[in-house]
């Protein structure tokens, strides 16, 4: 018998064969255990490859045994316990004083003193002293269930949606925290850094919601304030960890009752307040093209930037598009309004409009790519043109804009062996209508960027007179310059042509 094949023989054998012994049978203090084998003679085997254990047992007198040891759930039981009276306990303490089981390892795992890109985001949850991490979920198969698992990276900013499908909505809109804006901020915190040991109050970060909704409640069928999007904003400063934590909401009403299901999304979006002398360099000194435009608000440099759609089509909360010097852009989404707002009043609609416009509020330009926050000379003023507070004959309407383009007027200037861009001027140039506060809810806003090149050219300078000999070298000389036609050898050339004719005469002659 050989190979695959030994432990089908095997089991023929041991029906034609008798047993001869249960061997194996072991026998220990205070309890038995039994162990079931099948024996035949060795000499019968000579391969085995079965998947049981197997033993050779020697018999005085007699044949060697092949024993295979088959599955019984009888195996490693205590069939007979021994009983310990009070008498003998100190007794067995003594002689087996040692932990008969050693449970998992508890000791926390060692972190580095700071966060590295990539590294999950600790949280802290103080009411039962638990150390976790801040969650992201994703998308999980071709039917794109939401895993709640994943942990957020650090400086991994990025967007994510997944959906959820309830069997009971009316139970799961009270009961799931996964609808539940609270479960996004409430009851942890964030730990700056990771931590090892106790963990302090300074090292805790608290997670401000701003507008949060209130929490989900069934109304006619209908689960409302139902968490549609989540986004958290994360301010971090190198090795210091995470300086502060912010997260905002949308929601939206779920309909149904049985297989209702629910698109969320789920973005994280790390900054860092960059200092001045930090901001890298976009040109030395003249712009280059794709390099980010640099403004400045009292001092502090920074990045211009445009809204930014997401995959709804509204406007981003904090994701923006870097303006590039050079490259012409046009974004456009759909800015939401908060629905508390009064509708009276005009002014305060229209200077969020303008901040959403903005971004980061830009007061002056950087001439050009290596401008120095103190040199004034370095930057020109962006002009500015707003629209006027109340609309015309329309006592309910509000003038607000929904255009912004930025113009920016640059050229090159410098040697023209190596010219340099630099930027002569800038206007953000609104363009406004009328907008009902009776009927709006969200405002399609559209922001351009249009570069115009000023550059003149000056005229390419001529080229350095040649000189032109006049003594011949050869006798074709003459030939040479009439053929060039040049006027300044009209009056050498009737000579040569007198001395041509005065030396055929005589050569004829």
């Amino acid at each position: 018998m050989r190979g695959a094949g030994v432990l089908l023989a095997l089991l023929a054998l041991l029906a034609l064969l008798p047993v001869r012994a249960p061997a194996g049978t072991a026998r220990r203090s205070g309890r038995s255990r039994s162990v079931s084998q099948v024996c035949v003679e060795k000499s019968l085997i000579f391969r085995s490859n079965t998947p049981y254990p197997t033993d050779i047992i020697a018999v005085p007198g007699g044949h060697d045994l092949f024993c295979v040891q088959l599955n019984d759930s009888k195996l490693n039981y205590f069939q007979q316990p021994q009983d310990i009276k009070e008498s003998d306990f100190m007794k067995f303490l003594e002689k087996y004083g040692r932990h008969s089981f050693i449970a998992p390892s508890q000791v926390q795992p060692s972190f580095s003193a700071f966060y590295r890109a990539g590294d999950p985001i600790l949280i802290y949850f103080d009411s039962s002293s638990v150390l976790s991490t801040l969650r992201q979920p994703v998308k999980m198969g071709a039917s794109g269930l939401c895993v709640d698992g994943n942990p957020a990276g650090f400086l991994d900013s990025k967007s994510t949606s997944c959906t959820r499908i309830f069997a009971n909505l009316s139970k799961s809109c009270m009961t799931d925290p996964a609808l539940d804006a609270a479960s996004y901020y409430r009851d942890f915190t964030v730990l700056k850094v990771p931590v090892s040991g106790t963990i302090v109050q300074s090292m805790k970060v608290n997670v401000t919601a701003v507008a949060p909704p209130g929490a989900p409640h069934m109304r006619d069928n209908t689960c409302t304030n139902v968490v549609s999007e989540v986004i958290y904003e994360i301010e971090y400063s190198g090795t210091s960890g995470i300086q502060s934590v912010s997260v905002r909401f949308k929601v939206s009403n779920i309909s149904g009752n049985l297989g209702s299901s629910l698109q969320q999304h789920f973005t994280l979006h790390f900054w860092t307040k960059t200092l001045s002398h930090m901001l890298p360099r976009s040109g030395n000194p003249g712009y280059i093209t794709g390099a980010p435009l640099l403004i400045a608000n009292s001092g502090a440099m920074q990045h211009m930037s445009i809204l930014r759609s997401e995959s709804d089509g509204g406007c981003s909360q904090f994701l923006r598009h870097t303006v590039q010097f050079g490259r012409n852009m046009r974004t456009g989404c759909n800015l939401s309004l908060s629905p508390l707002l009064e509708e009276s009043n005009c002014s305060y609609i229209q200077q969020k409009l303008y901040k959403a416009f903005q971004g980061n509020r830009a007061e002056d330009l950087a001439i050009t790519g290596s401008a120095h926050s103190t040199q004034t000379e370095e930057w020109t003023t962006i002009l500015v043109q707003n629209c006027s507070v109340q609309a015309a004959n329309c006592t309910s309407c509000c003038l607000v804009p929904v255009i912004l383009e930025i113009q920016i007027l640059w050229a090159k200037v410098g040697l023209l062996s190596n010219p340099q861009a630099q930027i002569l001027g800038a206007r953000y140039f609104y363009q406004c209508q009328p907008l009902k506060f009776l009927s709006a809810h969200t405002v399609p806003v559209t922001t351009v960027v249009t570069f115009t090149d000023m550059t003149d050219w000056p005229e390419p300078p001529r080229g350095q007179p040649q000189r032109h000999w006049k003594l011949p070298f050869d006798i074709f000389f003459p030939f040479k310059v009439a053929l060039n036609l040049e006027s300044s050898y009209r009056v050498d050339l009737a000579g040569y042509f007198l001395f041509i004719l005065i030396m055929s005469s005589i050569l004829c002659f």
